[in-house]
């Protein structure tokens, strides 16, 4: 029998209560700002052939059955509306936004819920610098709507009308960690060898992926969007699999994330449409998810098909909408900002 996780206390609910309703008016207001940019809202299945194929991400699944009870096939809750909407994109509608209940195994904690709400949108025809203005401007236009002038997180805060910080990851790296990331990109024991050299601890197994994150998490991710937010953008393209590669830098890939007090909000893409390369990473994403994990999820061959067919140039970003909230309520925890929490234990 399951144990009683009792969130709906009234003693306890009343004083999360003016967050939620607070919640409403934000996401109002997400609304509103989208649809003044002349963005279509738009809404794909939960349910997909393929949950996303971020190799760390860890997707729910389940069983389908015809009308005689026979099992039919798998589907997955999807990790991201990212392919569904793609494929409008290839049939003709050029900008869309979905705010989308999106689930991921093996996450809780106070920033991560197994279920949760993500914004997202696409601009066909457009450049990744687009998407960063559209960042800009949703973050200004729901503080105006609210009425709030500071985003807080703990004992941070951050002014959204201050002039953005807009770096590249190289420019962090010598910024933040005290020395350029260009040199070690192809040499994972020399960046290794420098890592010691910040006496920042590296296993002997550890991966060139793990030694970036261990800098990054540990030197340059708490002192991003203090004060104002921060657009990091340009990363690797190892790290990049859905985003096309830089054209004047093939080495790094046309990607962007925005930090707020410490914490991630936003991932976003110069979008990769050439399918033959995209069913590459997906295979080579796959492989390594097996080596780590021990299994693999399908691809979807129908958003193959789709870029076969001829998607446009395009670039587009996910949010997630309760961080989002969090920032602008002053919430610790995800689940302050959430009307019921996902609480399951045997």
């Amino acid at each position: 029998m399951q144990k009683a996780s009792n969130w709906w206390k009234k003693e306890d609910y009343a004083r999360k209560l003016p967050r939620l309703r607070m919640r409403r008016r934000i996401m109002q207001a997400v609304r509103q700002t989208f649809d003044d940019m002349g963005f279509d809202e738009v809404e794909t299945p939960v349910l997909q052939t393929s949950p996303g194929l971020e190799p760390h991400l860890h997707a729910f699944s389940t069983d389908l059955y015809g009308p005689d009870l026979e099992k039919t096939g798998t589907a997955w809750l999807h990790t991201s509306p990212e392919f569904a909407m793609k494929k409008l994109l290839v049939a003709g509608v050029p900008k869309i936004y979905q705010i989308a209940r999106v689930f991921r195994n093996a996450e809780d904690s106070s920033l991560h819920s197994p279920e949760f709400t993500m914004l997202e949108w696409y601009r066909a025809g457009a450049d990744y610098r687009e998407v960063m203005d559209d960042c800009v401007t949703l973050f200004r236009s729901v503080a105006r709507a609210i009425e709030c002038q500071a985003l807080r997180y703990r004992d941070l805060t951050c002014d959204p009308f201050a002039d953005w910080e807009m770096i590249t990851l190289d420019q962090a790296f010598e910024t933040y960690a005290g020395f350029a990331l260009a040199p070690y990109l192809e040499d994972r024991t020399a960046f290794a060898a420098r890592i010691r050299e910040e006496e920042i601890r590296v296993a002997e197994d550890d991966s060139w992926k793990d030694l970036f994150f261990r800098v990054f998490l540990e030197r340059i991710e708490p002192r991003l969007g203090i004060g104002r937010p921060t657009i990091i953008y340009n990363y690797p393209r190892s790290m990049a699999a859905l985003s096309r590669i830089c054209p004047d830098d093939p080495r790094y890939a046309e990607r962007f994330e925005l930090y707020v007090c410490g914490m991630e909000l936003a991932n976003a893409f110069g979008e990769l449409t050439d399918p033959e390369e995209q069913l590459r990473r997906f295979e080579a994403d796959m492989d390594l998810k097996e080596r780590l994990y021990g299994k693999r999820y399908p691809i979807d061959p129908d958003f193959i098909d789709a870029l076969r067919a001829g998607m446009p140039e395009a670039s587009g970003s996910a949010l997630g909408i309760d961080r989002f909230v969090m920032l602008l309520t002053g919430a610790d925890h995800i689940e302050d900002v959430l009307w019921s929490p996902v609480r399951i234990s045997l």
